[in-house]
């Protein structure tokens, strides 16, 4: 159940909320105004945009931490000096699964760890020695992921760190530590550790117990709603604004905040959150906790408001990102509008491979991987980048289709209209093809989807807003920007294709 603070509002004047939200490559700081009076209005403005760059050093790979609070505390003060006045509540939302540990005094015990990092390799097989993977499916209901939070744990026994700390707090939280004093643990990013019951939104002790994996070590939980805390005195003077400013929990997990955000009206939808991931689900009442489902690697994270994301994890457009990386290091940089007209020219799904494959996973040449994986295949390699940029969003649309339509058979849940939220709605190639793959109509927008959802939960918990989730989106309905997206007429070349892809995943 939501649990929230509720606090004084203006009856006339729309609201100042200030939202970070951490991407894996740059964190922005948004303001948005909002007013729940007449027919509602929301606004929403980016106020600041940072560079989210890891480091390696020591052979580790690192989240610049400092940097990103550093980007955080200069959107804020860009908040207030644009609006003349202090945001009335902040939120933070960022990626999954990392965590910073802090020792008694609440110091920081060295820079936050990447999850592509290659610590947690051969950590899986570890833990399956001493927890069945069913068994662990069945207490957490979470998807296999290398880099999950339990296994980045039971990577670190035994190391200084770890021995040292005293607390651990997932990313949002840290930097919430670090705005007001006061630690928590958000519970939608909290169900990616494997280390949550979806049941009984609590944690799975025994799963903990299993492998030595000190609870204690986790600040109390908190639902989205919930006050955590105002900012320090030190903060308000670093950033210019004037108290108090309350730091409100949202989804931290920034796919519960974009999912939040999805414009539907009822509950027969299914939703892709695409950015350096492609998300692609289902919104539940309840977790699926089938073998069948983990064999087809779903996971079952929580939501907003008591639901549950029941969702693939897929490479998504980590793919692209990193093509363009490689052509830039190589002295030939890509205009990715250019490009995209330039795929949209290519034929369609003569070249496709299956964009979960692990070989994608870490950082490098990803046009030369792409091309690999091809030849192994079978198929024609792509030439050029206009051809492997075509490979890589037929790839992803073959990758939103099988997640779509794994996600209804083992859920039971119909679907009517595919949400493609986030930094994808601005790729009309990308949207198109999602659409032909699946042969249902897509909407595309918004793309600012997790800050959205973020502020829409600050709102409510101010009173700007009232209602569930429902009229959180009827909201977002009357204010957004849309596109609607119709699946061509035929499809048999996208069958075909899919057919392809899950018989060479049955074969591995």
């Amino acid at each position: 159940m939501r649990r929230s603070t509720r606090f004084p509002v203006s009856d006339t004047e729309p609201l100042l909320f200030a939202a970070v939200d951490l991407g894996a490559s740059s964190g922005r700081v948004m303001a948005g105004h909002v007013s729940g009076h007449g027919a509602g209005t929301l606004r929403l403005r980016e106020a600041h945009r940072f560079t989210n760059r890891p480091v390696r050093t020591g052979g580790t790979l690192h989240w610049d931490i400092l940097s990103l609070y550093a980007g955080v505390l200069d959107g804020l003060r860009a908040v207030g000096a644009a609006a003349g006045m202090p945001p009335l509540s902040v939120g933070i939302d960022g990626w999954a699964v990392d965590y910073g540990l802090l020792d008694a005094s609440g110091a920081l015990l060295g820079n936050p760890v990447h999850y592509r990092d290659t610590r947690t390799d051969g950590e899986a097989a570890k833990v399956a020695s001493v927890l069945a993977p069913t068994v662990l499916y069945e207490a957490t209901g979470l998807q296999y992921l290398p880099f999950n939070t339990l296994y980045q744990l039971t990577a670190a026994q035994g190391s200084p760190a770890l021995g040292a700390a005293s607390r651990l707090l997932l990313i949002p939280d840290l930097i919430a530590y670090w705005l007001t004093g006061e630690a928590g643990t958000e519970l939608t990013n909290a169900s990616t550790t494997q280390l949550i019951d979806p049941r009984t939104r609590d944690w799975s002790r025994s799963v903990a117990d299993a492998l030595g994996i000190d609870l204690a070590l986790f600040a109390p939980l908190r639902e989205p709603g919930d006050q955590a805390g105002r900012l320090l005195s030190g903060v308000l003077a670093e950033t210019g604004l004037t108290g108090p400013v309350r730091v409100t929990t949202v989804g931290s997990h920034d796919t519960a905040s974009a999912v939040a955000a999805v414009p539907a009206a009822g509950d027969r939808f299914a939703y892709v959150a695409t950015g350096t991931w492609s998300l692609a689900g289902l919104e539940l009442d309840a977790p699926v906790l089938t073998e069948e489902s983990r064999r087809a690697n779903f996971t079952n994270e929580l939501g907003v408001d008591g639901t549950v994301r029941y969702l693939r994890n897929i490479m998504g457009l980590w793919l692209l990102q990193g093509c363009l990386r490689t052509w830039e290091a190589a002295g030939t940089p890509q205009r990715l509008d250019r490009l995209l007209r330039e795929a949209a020219d290519v034929p369609g799904l003569r070249s496709f491979v299956d964009a979960d494959d692990p070989a994608f996973l870490p950082p490098g040449n990803m046009p030369r991987r792409i091309v690999d994986a091809c030849r192994r295949s079978g198929r024609p390699a792509p030439e050029g980048p206009a051809e492997i940029t075509r490979c890589v969003l037929d790839s992803l649309a073959l990758a939103h289709r099988r997640a779509i339509e794994d996600a209804r058979r083992l859920s039971g849940r119909a679907v009517d209209i595919v949400h493609l939220v986030g930094g994808g709605a601005h790729n009309e190639l990308l949207c198109r093809l999602t659409a032909d793959a699946c042969g249902l109509p897509v909407v595309a927008g918004p793309a600012e989807a997790a800050a959205l959802g973020n502020v829409l939960v600050q709102a409510r918990a101010a009173g700007a807003v009232r209602g569930d989730l429902s009229d959180l989106r009827a909201l977002l309905r009357g204010t957004a920007e849309f596109r609607r997206y119709e699946p061509a007429p035929g499809g048999a070349d996208w069958d075909r294709a899919a057919a392809l892809i899950a018989a060479e995943g049955a074969r591995m």
